[in-house]
């Protein structure tokens, strides 16, 4: 019986003692509305959870979520630390081989259009982060769609 109540104890601390039981869907909730409200932003949210704002939709071919599409962008945090940054003439890449945000962040878009993708962590790296991206963290996109190849 010492046994059961050790390894029941044992694994209440364990389990509270990991990031994977921080609720970052309300943290990261909280975090962007917090930073529409200081920037003064329109802003829409997903049924993901993904906020975006349109500053101009475009005029071109609309992406679906398994286009190869060219994109110009900054990423940054709500602290506005950047911490990745195309040139003015984009990246090409599948729309299959990002992460959730872009994935579906982008088909919101037209050739041509440009706006702002507000991720939270569930759509991108999620708990364990990658790179120098913190686990939990939101990211921010200002986008440029320039081409749907």
């Amino acid at each position: 019986m010492k046994y059961i109540i050790f390894y029941l104890v044992l694994s209440f601390f364990v389990s509270c003692s990991s990031d994977d039981n921080i609720d970052y869907v309300t943290l990261n909730d909280e975090e962007i509305t917090n930073y529409i409200a200081q920037n003064n932003l329109n802003a829409k949210k997903s049924s993901t959870g993904l906020y975006y704002v349109i500053d101009n939709e475009g005029d071109g071919a609309r992406p679906n979520s398994t286009s190869t599409v060219t994109v110009a962008y900054k990423g940054y945090r709500t602290d506005g630390t950047v911490f990745e940054e195309s040139s003015t003439a984009g990246i090409t890449f599948n729309l299959r081989d990002v992460i959730e945000g872009w994935t579906e962040g982008i088909t919101y878009f037209r050739e041509g259009g440009s706006g702002v993708l507000l991720i939270p962590s569930h759509l991108a790296y999620g708990n364990e982060g990658k790179g120098s991206i913190s686990g939990g963290a939101v990211l921010i996109f200002d986008i440029n769609l320039v081409a749907v190849n």
